[in-house]
């Protein structure tokens, strides 16, 4: 019989976009990993500040209907692997780890091969985009509750599961509804949100590409033709409103924009 070292997996989340949000923990295990499985929507400005020079880098993406998405048992092999070859390896994904990243799969093919494992929390999109576009998910008087919604074309619900969201109080924040969403407005109008409640899509959220854009759902339902970028965010409430009042971000590039533009004079 002989001996053989077993590594171990970092299952981490890389937060929303911005370089900068991730945590201390994170860049520590981002310097110790031999072998990186990377997903689609990392920004790789993570990988080349703060892994180590001879990583193995391996970009693991994963996306609905496109041919280069990576499977996610063939993710989980190379996980598990890795490791049974004695690495660290750092699976690192966008936004947080437990929220919609099929993280339950990797978990259970790590416990099952008897794989030390540690998880690390990351920024998950609807904080980053949320806090960048200046709405926070709850507020007095506004809204008492949040809750976090896939939507893609794979998504079935009841109808009393619609009729719930759509005559909740909550901010409704749907993940993955950018190439659905006219679909998503039609069934919250048609299960009785009121149509003036405010919504925005926010695309690339926390990147310099951010764009925010506020309608309602009955003024969408007549201008459903726009194509939004991947990722978007979909944030549905009265919480919509404040972006208006208190949209640092924007300002604060313009104001940088501004500044660059002075200088060069």
């Amino acid at each position: 019989m002989t001996n053989k070292t077993t590594g171990r997996v970092i299952i981490a989340g890389a937060g929303p976009g911005d370089a900068e949000l991730i945590t201390v923990k994170l860049q520590k295990r981002l310097a110790e990993a031999d072998v990186i499985l990377v997903d689609r929507l990392v920004n790789p400005d993570i990988i080349d500040t703060w892994a180590q020079k001879d990583a193995l880098v391996l970009m693991t993406g994963k996306q609905g209907y496109h041919d280069g998405s990576v499977a996610q048992e063939d993710i989980n092999k190379l996980m598990v692997g890795h490791a049974q070859n004695g690495k660290t390896v750092l699976r690192l994904k966008g936004g947080d780890v437990a929220f919609f990243s099929n993280v339950l799969d990797e978990l259970v093919a790590l416990q099952q091969a008897e794989i030390p494992f540690e998880i690390i929390p990351g920024i998950t999109a609807a904080s980053g985009a949320s806090a960048y576009a200046g709405i926070p998910l709850t507020a007095r008087g506004y809204s008492k509750g949040v809750q976090f919604i896939t939507y893609n074309p794979c998504s079935h619900y009841s109808p009393e599961k619609w009729k719930s969201w759509a005559n909740s109080g909550d901010t409704l924040v749907f993940y993955m509804a950018a190439r659905n969403l006219a679909g998503l407005v039609e069934l919250l109008t048609r299960y009785s949100r009121y149509p003036a409640t405010p919504l925005a899509v926010i695309e690339q959220a926390t990147t310099p590409y951010q764009k925010v854009h506020i309608t309602t759902l009955k003024d969408f339902s007549e201008n459903k033709d726009q194509v939004f970028s991947s990722p978007s965010l979909v944030v549905v409430g009265e919480v919509v409103r404040l972006h208006e009042q208190f949209n640092w971000y924007q300002a604060e590039r313009e104001g940088s924009v501004f500044h660059q533009l002075v200088t060069v004079k």
